[in-house]
């Protein structure tokens, strides 16, 4: 099944997270230090997108203009949410646009980009599926597929409809494996049903379990006490069969050297990590707190720019660590510009949320909370 890529270890670079500097521009030099170790650790997998703010461009400099062509492969993803294009000819004009962006003449995989029951009839509307047949037989891409953010039963409908997808990129981490909304388990199940290929995103689910709740950490520190929080997330995608990349959206260097040394040699799961996991993933469920990876999807269409992730973030300091006045300190100042009281309602942020969150609400949560 996993015949797609060859010659690299199953850990992906994903460069939505690349380190920035003061200025908030992207910091080209350090990641080209994280490309290199990369590299030298036999990484060749890298993962962009159009809607990337400076992701593209980057890759570029720190990838495309250092190595050759042909000695990895480079994902990028059309996006036809309104956020991202206007009409059908905008939609079809991002692949011109990524690859000028890029320096490249060809993509080797490229992604319908964050599918779910209320956009996939406007890939449809604008020909996208036929698009991306038409470009792969034109040599521009290589193979294509799909990203998904919604329930097992729309991603089976999708699979039924265009078998002619190669692959599916799905957000799968122990936290989301039984979670309702994400159903990361029963959408891995479906892909598995139809003979696809996974790219895993969101292992470390943003980079909440790279530093999970205290009584998460301390079962994990238990089995094994030399082993990173974010290690276990990974290794448990890359143990599932059939998963063909793990996707890290790794922001410094230390990131880069902890998965590295875990991802050079993997090892799947034996079957006591597997449920010092389970056990993990049951302490989880009885915390409560906002499921969000800080996409940052919610936020350009934001008509009063409030920064959602960070606001959230600091919400969930409360929510999972009981720090009331810390949380309420970081808030002052930590998430920069608009309060969540002086959210609108204007709804755009929750039809933007791959996560499908109740963002409005959870706003006011926190007004009642924090403010």
């Amino acid at each position: 099944m996993n015949k797609l890529v060859k010659d690299t270890i199953k850990l992906g670079f994903g460069l939505m997270r690349l380190p920035r500097l003061e200025s908030g521009e992207i910091n080209v030099e350090e990641t080209k230090k994280m490309v290199d170790d990369f590299f030298a650790a036999g990484g060749r997998y890298f993962d962009t997108a159009f809607v990337y703010g400076g992701s593209e461009e980057a890759t570029r400099k720190a990838l495309v203009e250092r190595y050759p062509r042909d000695s990895y492969y480079l994902a990028t993803k059309l996006n036809a949410s309104s956020f991202a294009c206007k009409n059908e000819e905008e939609a079809k004009a991002e692949l011109s646009i990524s690859l000028e962006r890029l320096g490249t003449d060809y993509i080797d995989f490229y992604l319908l980009h964050a599918l779910d029951k209320n956009n996939k009839s406007l890939y449809e509307k604008y020909g996208l599926w036929e698009y991306v047949k038409k470009l792969k037989e034109e040599g521009k891409i290589k193979h294509f597929g799909f990203s998904f953010h919604d329930q097992p039963e729309v991603l089976d409908e999708i699979l039924t409809e265009h078998p002619e997808a190669e692959f599916v990129q799905l957000q799968i981490n122990y936290a989301d494996w039984d979670d309702s909304t994400v159903n990361s388990r029963r959408c891995y199940e479906v892909a598995e049903k139809h003979g696809k290929p996974v790219v895993v995103m969101e292992p470390v689910k943003g980079g909440t379990l790279a530093d999970p709740p205290l009584v998460v950490k301390n079962i994990l520190k238990q089995a094994a006490p030399e082993m990173s929080p974010a290690s276990w997330a990974v290794r448990f995608a890359a143990s599932l069969p059939g998963v063909m990349i793990v996707l890290s959206g790794m922001s410094n260097e230390a990131q880069m050297q902890d998965n590295l040394s875990y991802m050079k040699d993997f090892k799947a799961f034996s079957d006591n990590e597997r449920m010092v996991v389970e056990n993990a993933m049951a302490a989880l469920k009885n915390i409560d707190s906002i499921p969000c990876t800080a996409c940052h999807y919610c936020t350009p269409g934001c008509p009063m720019q409030i920064r959602i992730p960070e606001i959230f973030a600091c919400m969930n300091r409360y929510k999972i660590y009981n720090e009331l006045d810390k949380a309420r300190n970081d808030y002052s100042w930590r998430p920069g510009g608009p309060r969540a009281s002086e959210c609108i309602k204007c709804g755009q942020c929750e039809g933007a949320c791959p996560q499908h969150l109740k963002i409005m609400d959870l706003l006011e949560e926190v007004v009642a909370t924090l403010e």
